[in-house]
């Protein structure tokens, strides 16, 4: 079973986690995982916090000659923005009122977790709130969600994501007619990590009249992955359902308040006979669909198609053109608290999508298949798939390498 727990605040000194259940024997390469935490930073729309921090991945353990041990693999990313951090974030006691005052928040922003986390957590400064409910956690996660993609790839699954609508502004690409490498070419072509460059301009345009106005934007981004086995996943009890943990991973991202797989919400408006996608088979390819409405998820569990999976960001909520608030002392009302904020952060939201969906990915793939080394994993695996092809083989349960 596969692991993880993230620490750190957004000012403190780094970003870590430690990741267990990974198999031995998987090669890792730190410079993927760089790239990742680099495009997380990029995008149209990022605020300044952008040009302070080039996050960078150390690993302390788990990796011997660019390889898993099996043992806990641990990753520490540096806030660089530390430094001029150190007495506020300062982890020795204070007893001194005036230098406690020192950034303090006691004007909670609306749609953040400040106000309900110093209610539910006591806290008297809400940026002890604040600092752990940032967005930048998500950086881990995208380190995380990198190890977890060199996994997938290396088992021949791909998976790729790109800002699909922006500001109300929707690109008008045919996906469907797209191979998974033009996709991810052309969103990390785009500034905004849209497919269709017919709508850039007009995205970019209202991004910086968003800006001028002191206001947010939101979007919605899709993930698909490629490859993936029959059968992960489970219909057999409700949290083993796929699509469920899938959901709760993209539900899981700061600011995320909508998911759909396959057409979606759109399901909702049309005939059963529209949205069923019909059984066909070959040897070559064993059983698959001759549509992909559903998203590559059945009964809880992958059925060979591919998984499209789509997440819903709101705009950020922090403004500069601030909401009403209420000071938690005064009980006054104030204009909200300005920490530094971004005019949009969807496109870097389709990077934390893509690696928090490979991460459940990668976790159903070793619930499945044993992995105490990758060499087992990947046997395993390929075997299965020849297996699934043949209905021979799994009606008189022969070869199951589940």
């Amino acid at each position: 079973m596969l692991r993880f727990i993230t620490a750190g605040e957004s000012h403190g000194p780094s970003l870590t986690t430690i990741i267990e259940g990974l198999p031995a024997g998987l090669p890792i390469n730190v410079e993927k995982i760089n790239h990742e935490l680099a495009k997380r930073q990029e995008g149209y729309g990022r605020g300044n916090r952008m040009k302070i921090e080039r996050d960078t991945v150390e690993i302390t353990s788990g990796v011997r000659y660019g390889k898993t041990l099996g043992s806990p693999l641990t990753l520490i990313v540096a806030n660089r923005d530390n430094k001029n951090w150190k007495s506020v974030m300062s982890i020795e006691p204070n007893d001194d009122p005036k230098s406690r005052q020192r950034r303090a928040v006691q004007r909670p922003r609306p749609g953040h977790a400040d106000l309900v986390g110093g209610i539910k957590y006591h806290h008297e400064d809400l940026r002890n709130v604040l600092e752990r409910s940032s967005a930048r956690e998500t950086a881990m996660r995208v380190a995380i969600g990198s190890v977890t993609k060199q996994l997938l790839n290396e088992l021949d699954i791909d998976i790729v994501a790109y800002v699909c609508e922006l500001g109300g502004i929707q690109g008008q690409a045919d996906i469907s007619k797209l191979s998974l490498t033009d996709i991810r070419k052309l969103a990390d072509k785009s500034p905004v990590k849209m497919v269709d460059s017919s709508q850039e301009e007009a995205v970019i345009q209202k991004i910086d009249q968003t800006k001028r106005d002191g206001n947010t934007l939101g979007g919605v981004v899709e993930v698909i992955a490629e490859g993936l086995p029959i059968g992960l996943g489970s219909y057999t009890q409700f949290d083993k359902k796929l699509d469920g943990r899938l959901a709760q991973a993209m539900m899981s991202i700061n600011a995320f308040k909508g998911v759909e797989i396959g057409d979606g919400f759109e399901i909702a408006r049309r005939f059963g006979s529209e949205v069923m996608d019909e059984i066909a088979y070959t040897p070559e390819r064993g059983f698959y669909r001759l549509s992909n409405h559903l998203g590559g998820l059945e009964g809880g569990m992958t059925n060979g198609m591919p998984v499209v999976i789509r997440g819903v960001k709101k705009p950020i909520p922090t403004l500069y053109k601030p909401l009403q608030s209420v000071d938690i002392y005064t009980k006054e009302n104030y204009e909200a608290n300005i920490e530094r904020s971004d005019t949009t952060a969807v496109p870097a939201a389709s990077v934390v999508a893509q690696a928090v969906i490979a991460t459940e990915l990668t976790q159903a793939i070793l619930e499945k298949f044993p992995h105490d080394s990758f060499i087992e994993l990947k046997e395993a695996v390929n075997s299965y798939r020849e297996y699934s092809k043949n209905p021979e083989m799994w009606q008189n349960g022969v070869g199951n390498h589940g």
